[in-house]
């Protein structure tokens, strides 16, 4: 491939053998979208694949080596891998840090209600989301149920061509005068977003059949709904897109496709002097609360613990590997889209198929919440790209006034990182489908590859 240049598309810079590569990538891809639904399922198949790969719980080493692979299950929502290196830890890891949650509707505690004997779930969205794109499509239900016996409890319904699905209801056009006159994100309320459940029932009442429905065959009653974690996303799997098939359209590549590229690398990196890390967390799209986001103590605990096994007890050794430790976050980028020009800045923006997109900052118009990456940061960081022959580009999320957002990056920072985003551009974001390139998505993965092998 050629040096870098912000007018050549990767597609254009790929040759034969490497566009072959980029189809298997994406095929791979596809298939973990497909089946890492939910940041659970997410964590399970990220464990899955380590343990293939010969990673091990930490909590089964008494010491630490180089060479060593370890994991960090936390809750069954986040996931840690990590490749032991040769220099003390002390010294600085190599973390790739990306999230497997992403925007969603979430049932309610009591979800179950009847209303003209038609029965629907009532939800509550998760993340930030255009509340009217999740009205007339099909819909699946997946998520666990533990019940009053402590049971867990796997749902998934719509998934399987076979099942049924759910559908939130909009208004007739014929009657949608008043429904048109509102603003775009009036028109659909939080509340309205109620999937249909059913509407069958000889009795007087429709929602006892439906829970008796549930009860035979999940052996769940209504009570057990108040301990679940039970999510609503698009029964569609991933799609290629295009007559090209260039593109591939999915529920929550926000932020998987940063997550798979993040997984398939720290599996096929080379281990170097540096410990390499890949972090898989949940909650970012709620602000990384919760003892699952990044925000709680379980990467320090993480980090911690392996000191440990490494003969260093004392806090003084944490801090050191934390401020000596680089960071990539791993989190989508706006990509600039032709049809809505008003809300970007086309100079700094990402394109779609250009590469692995660096973003120095995020945040909100004055930069606010902004990790804002130091210039001697992005310069290593683009050497080691450049080096190993990745496409990429610079973009940064739309016009100063227009809007913004954040990731994990500015967390990491506090911790004393050096921290840059760095993640897939895309169109649709936080949309219930989302769409990015497949060429942008295999350079994720080279991207993330090279900088855990790099010095």
């Amino acid at each position: 491939m050629k040096a870098f240049d912000m007018e050549q598309s990767a597609w254009a810079r790929f040759s034969s053998e490497e566009r072959r590569r980029m189809e298997e990538y994406s095929a791979a891809y596809r298939r973990f979208l497909d089946t890492a639904r939910t940041e659970r399922l997410a964590a399970r198949e990220i464990i899955r694949q380590a343990e293939d790969a010969g990673f091990k719980p930490l909590s089964e080493y008494t010491a630490l080596k180089a060479g060593d692979k370890v994991y960090w299950n936390q809750k069954g929502k986040s996931v840690i891998l990590a490749v032991v290196g040769s220099e003390p830890l002390e010294q600085g890891m190599k973390i790739v840090g990306s999230h497997i949650d992403c925007p969603r509707l979430d049932l309610k505690a009591m979800p179950v209600v009847e209303k003209n004997k038609i029965v629907y779930f009532k939800t509550h969205y998760y993340g930030g989301v255009l509340k009217y794109q999740w009205v007339c499509m099909p819909l699946s239900l997946v998520g666990v149920v533990y019940t009053a016996d402590g049971r867990q409890i796997d749902i998934s319904i719509g998934e399987d061509p076979d099942d049924p699905v759910f559908f939130i209801n909009d208004l007739l056009p014929h009657l949608g005068k008043d429904q048109a006159a509102k603003k775009l994100g009036e028109a659909i309320t939080g509340e309205m977003l109620m999937p249909l459940v059913g509407t069958y029932s000889e009795e007087e009442k429709t929602k006892p059949q439906i829970l008796e429905l549930l009860r035979e065959k999940y052996g769940i009653t209504e009570e057990d709904f108040t301990s679940a974690e039970l999510e609503i996303i698009p029964a569609q799997k991933s799609r290629e897109v295009g007559l090209d098939r260039s593109l591939l359209m999915s529920h929550g590549h926000d932020d998987r496709v940063c997550s798979y590229g993040n997984l398939a690398a720290i599996l096929s990196a080379a281990p170097c002097a540096k410990t390499q890390v890949a972090l898989f967390a949940d909650k970012e799209e709620i602000g990384s609360v919760g003892n699952t986001g990044v925000h709680s103590s379980y990467f320090l605990d993480f980090t911690a613990e392996m000191l440990a096994l490494q003969g260093r007890t004392e806090e003084l050794y944490l801090r050191r590997a934390l401020r000596s430790s680089e960071v990539l976050s791993a989190d989508v980028a706006a990509a600039f889209d032709p049809i809505f020009p008003e809300a970007y800045e086309e100079t700094n923006s990402a394109k779609l198929g250009y590469g692995i997109c660096l973003c120095k900052y995020t945040g909100a118009r004055g930069k606010a919440g902004s990790n804002d990456a130091n210039a001697e940061f992005l310069a290593k960081v683009r050497r080691i790209f450049n080096d190993a022959n990745v496409p990429w580009q610079v973009g940064e999320l739309g016009k100063v006034d227009q809007g913004g957002g954040g990731t994990i990056a500015y967390i990491m920072a506090n911790w004393g990182c050096d921290v840059v985003d760095c993640g897939v551009a895309m169109h649709s974001m936080h949309a219930p489908l989302e769409i990015v390139a497949k060429a942008d998505a295999y350079c994720a993965y080279l991207a993330y590859k090279a900088f855990f092998e790099s010095k």
